[in-house]
């Protein structure tokens, strides 16, 4: 089964990753970077190793994103980012095929223990089944 593993942060986070901090997210130094990229790299060669991973992506800050919905013509309305409204973001992500949800799991709890500095926010790893089986006929 395929498995979408999603690490959320905030715009905060990914500021102070460049050392600028906030009031919820302190300033991270270069070893907490390291400790932190290696931690995902060991979790990246584990998942290519034992064939479980299709891709694993981490994303650009909040501020690059952009929102694009239509207006009642059908005419494209683009927001660029960042959203005020929107706390966490999805930070990077992994697509697995494991063999259960289990294994899915076990995974999710192996990046929730990815090294931060004291008094970073902390959020949940989100596990989302991928539904490939296509739409239902009756």
């Amino acid at each position: 089964m395929k498995y979408l593993v999603m690490v959320q942060g905030a715009e905060a986070d990914y500021e102070a990753m460049v050392g600028r901090s906030a009031a919820s997210s302190p300033a991270w130094s270069k070893a907490d970077l390291k400790a932190m990229f290696d931690h995902m790299n060991a979790i990246n060669e584990e998942l290519s190793a034992s064939g479980e991973m299709i891709d694993a992506q981490g994303l650009a800050a909040p501020s690059t994103a952009r929102f694009v919905t239509v207006d009642g013509d059908g005419k494209p309305v683009v927001t660029d980012g960042p959203y005020a409204e929107t706390k966490e973001v999805i930070a990077g992500f992994w697509v697995l095929d494991c063999a259960s949800l289990e294994r899915a799991t076990e995974i999710a709890a192996q990046v929730a223990r990815c090294p931060q500095p004291t008094g970073a926010p902390e959020y949940p790893v989100v596990i989302r089944p991928i539904d490939d089986a296509g739409p239902q006929q009756d």
